[in-house]
């Protein structure tokens, strides 16, 4: 039988529709509804996106119900860096099914932010789920990839994510907040 999760908890026990207590300068970034990209640039610093590594990876096992694919399956992953002032604030994973025909294009951008094109050009067809947020520790599989951009060995990371739906097609986008971003917030 499978097991029974409450209403602020997604379909796995890490992840929740609650966020979690941050300080009053971040809530509105982490919180926001709308494109981290378009947050982050108001902040007046330059803005821009670094590849980490794309292509070919294995789903992640919070990642599978919501991909609905099984445990071990190939999928297409970006890893991007978000950085102000060349600092990286926000690291980032993007994943679809492996050769998904709907994301795979809108995933092979190089540098161009996936906020620009998921909250402009794709806007009007695009279904995007709430809002799920964790704080992430060494156990979770994008802490060290987070910790190897942080200039602060932090021993956990807040982050959030949220699933979008096109043409039936699941993509996933996971953002991890470093400690830095809190040197450019108001």
């Amino acid at each position: 039988m499978p097991a029974m999760t409450s209403p602020t908890v997604s379909r796995d026990a890490l992840w929740c529709v609650e966020a979690p207590a941050v300080t009053d300068r971040l809530r509105p970034i982490l919180t926001g509804a709308g494109s981290l990209t378009e947050r982050l640039i108001a902040l007046g610093a330059p803005f821009s996106v670094r590849v980490l590594d794309q292509g070919r990876d294995t789903v992640a096992a919070d990642e599978t119900a919501l991909l609905g694919v099984a445990p071990g399956s190939a999928v297409l992953a970006r890893h991007v860096a978000l950085l102000l002032d060349d600092t990286p604030v926000v690291v980032a994973r993007s994943v679809t099914p492996w050769l998904d025909p709907v994301w795979t294009p809108v995933l092979e951008r190089g540098s161009r932010s996936l906020g620009f094109t998921l909250f402009g050009e794709l806007n009007e067809e695009l279904i995007r789920e709430p809002l799920h947020y964790a704080t992430l520790d060494a156990a979770h599989p994008l802490f060290a990839l987070t910790r190897r951009h942080d200039a602060t060995s932090a021993e956990r990371y807040i982050a959030r994510r949220s699933r979008f739906v096109l043409a039936g097609s699941a993509l996933i986008v996971c953002e991890v907040f470093l400690p830095a971003l809190a040197h450019y917030l108001p």
